[in-house]
């Protein structure tokens, strides 16, 4: 049937072995998502790939039956920073950070302050394809970067919310949510709060608008692991949780932040956040799940992720401190293997803490 359409169309004679069939935007036909059981177990070889913005969310609201187990999913994030590494000083410094890596030995000075810069134009442009190529052609001059571009797609995200709703209100529910997330990133409770999405606001009205966010992959939702224990999911608090932007350039241009500020480390609001969101944004390539640790006073540890190694607690400084009092304590009470510090100091290892670099945060498998 394919054939002859695309024979009628076209009027191409397609050797279905040999092509590739790539349907573009099919979140807009669920016709063709749910067409891809027939591909699937077909006698002819097709060979289909499909692309589309808000899948997770076109997904979850479909009519027709998706078929399930006929299908590989991949989820496309922004560039993390060891592709942005990558592009910039080729796969060789990717080599050269594993190896210090592993054997928590310092990198060389000149190396290590080239990187933290490298690693603070990141912090500004962010991981979305478009901003890396244009701050890549303007050859990392940050003064002649296009801060248009992620101010496009932040726009561009908001119309989105338009679609795939149940109504006009769950619309405007998905947009406060979204542009409440700066304010709940500095809030000091270190959580959600529905209050300060909406005054009066309550969970159940605005539940289904953070599902939608969920799915679109637009925002990162983090529980809170009130007893670190394997299986860490038995464990986790859903109704505790916090919010992160899904790339760390959109945070900042919500933010409007001066990139003098980074570029130049100055001390201001937000920029432990910031390093904060960041951390998370490269942690999720690696990580399915991800929780973070808060006892009954003040300790908490901003980060727990599972390994070989078992449950693993990270926690993030923004600059090169090395006064680790929340996760000390986290060590002493619940013994890790060891406890990773994230920060602008270079590799070491001391006191069952591994210190790693803000740079090289992508290497934590």
């Amino acid at each position: 049937m394919l054939k002859m359409i695309i024979k009628n169309e076209q009027n191409i004679d397609i050797d279905f072995e040999n092509t590739i069939i790539f349907f573009d935007e099919v979140q807009e036909s669920e016709e063709i998502i749910s067409s891809l059981k027939y591909f699937n177990e077909s006698e002819v070889p097709y060979k289909i790939i499909c692309a589309g913005s808000l899948l997770g969310v076109k997904l979850k609201r479909m009519v027709k039956a998706f078929p399930v187990g006929k299908v590989d999913m991949i989820n496309m994030n922004p560039m993390d920073f060891e592709e942005f590494l990558t592009e910039t000083m080729g796969q060789e410094i990717i080599e050269t950070l594993k190896e210090h890596y592993k054997t928590n030995t310092p990198i060389v000075d000149i190396m290590h302050n080239e990187l933290l810069s490298l690693y603070r134009l990141y912090l500004c442009v962010g991981g979305m394809p478009s901003a890396i190529n244009n701050i890549l052609s303007v050859d990392k001059d940050i003064l002649k970067y296009n801060k248009k571009i992620l101010k496009n797609i932040i726009s561009g995200y908001l119309n989105d919310m338009k679609k795939y709703v149940k109504d006009a209100t769950e619309t405007v529910r998905i947009e406060h949510i979204y542009r409440s997330i700066p304010t709940q990133i500095g809030n000091k409770s270190n959580k959600f709060q529905y209050s300060k999405v909406r005054s009066g606001a309550r969970s159940k009205n605005y539940e289904t608008a953070l599902q939608w966010l969920l799915s679109s992959k637009l925002v990162n939702r983090v529980c809170l692991l009130k007893t670190p224990q394997i299986p860490p999911e038995a464990f986790k608090n859903e109704e505790v949780f916090k919010l992160y932007m899904s790339d760390v350039g959109i945070l900042n241009s919500i933010l409007n932040i001066d990139f003098d500020n980074i570029i130049l480390d100055k001390e201001f609001i937000y920029k432990g956040d910031i390093a904060e969101n960041y951390v998370l944004q490269q942690l999720n390539m690696n990580f399915e799940n991800i929780y973070y640790w808060k006892n009954n006073n003040t300790a908490e540890v901003d980060f727990i992720v599972q390994n070989n190694d078992g449950l693993i607690p990270i926690e993030v400084k923004a600059g090169d401190t090395i006064k680790s009092k929340s996760l000390n304590m986290y060590m002493k009470q619940y013994k890790p293997k060891y406890g990773i510090r994230l920060c602008t100091k270079n590799f070491g290892f001391a006191n069952g803490i591994k210190t790693i670099p803000l740079y090289a945060t992508f290497l934590i498998k």
